[in-house]
């Protein structure tokens, strides 16, 4: 059983709780537990690569992968949770990092895709917005390189679009559609505007 305060925030002595009984709730606890590859590689006397040397961030990607397979409790306790809490986490299991094919249809396919998302902001200016394959493939790399997962994602594109979001449907009414390319995304070149006559580059 759990008690829980009828309004959140902080328990008190005097407040009254609700009972909740969570023998039938199924709680998942995850995050990116930054650093637990070394405890582990330290346990198992592994010479991880990719900490302390230059290497192709794929090499270490894959060696971070494999040893979290071998992780066990007494890791969980090294980086720094109580045992009590360890306890009532009876299944340990480590998650592969998002490849770049799945950071791309992250982007595309979900029904609140982010590109969707930006493409339904535009279109409440009348700006049919559009991503070349290069451009979205792009976005997938930076925000592979980044290793935040698919909060990467985000952040490329908020980099990206913010100015774009209020230069565009105010500079001219004529605007019909947008292209991001993937100069744009690398920062080489302008996203395409096409007005009613004529396509170049958005200044």
């Amino acid at each position: 059983m759990a008690n829980i305060p009828p309004k959140g925030g902080r328990k008190h002595p005097s407040q009254e709780m609700i009972p909740i009984d969570t023998s039938n709730i199924l709680f998942i606890c995850g995050g990116a537990f930054d650093g637990l590859e070394k405890i582990i590689s330290q346990r198992t006397n592994e010479k991880q690569l990719g900490f302390g040397g230059e290497i192709s961030s794929n090499v270490s990607k894959r060696s971070s992968a494999e040893l979290l397979k071998k992780l066990e409790p007494d890791d969980l306790r090294s980086y720094g949770f109580i045992p009590e809490f360890i306890g009532r986490l009876p299944v340990l299991v480590a998650l592969e990092s998002l490849s770049e094919d799945a950071l791309v249809r992250i982007l595309k396919e979900p029904k609140n895709a982010p590109l969707k998302q930006y493409k339904k902001l535009f279109a409440l200016e009348d700006i049919d917005l559009e991503f070349t394959d290069d451009a979205v493939r792009t976005i997938a790399e930076r925000a592979a390189k980044l290793n935040t997962g698919a909060r990467g994602l985000r952040t490329i594109l908020e980099r990206l679009m913010l100015d774009l979001q209020y230069e565009i449907p105010n500079k001219s009414s004529n605007v019909a559609s947008l292209t991001v390319t993937k100069g744009a995304v690398e920062g080489t070149e302008k996203p395409l505007v096409e007005t009613g006559d004529m396509a170049h580059g958005a200044e």
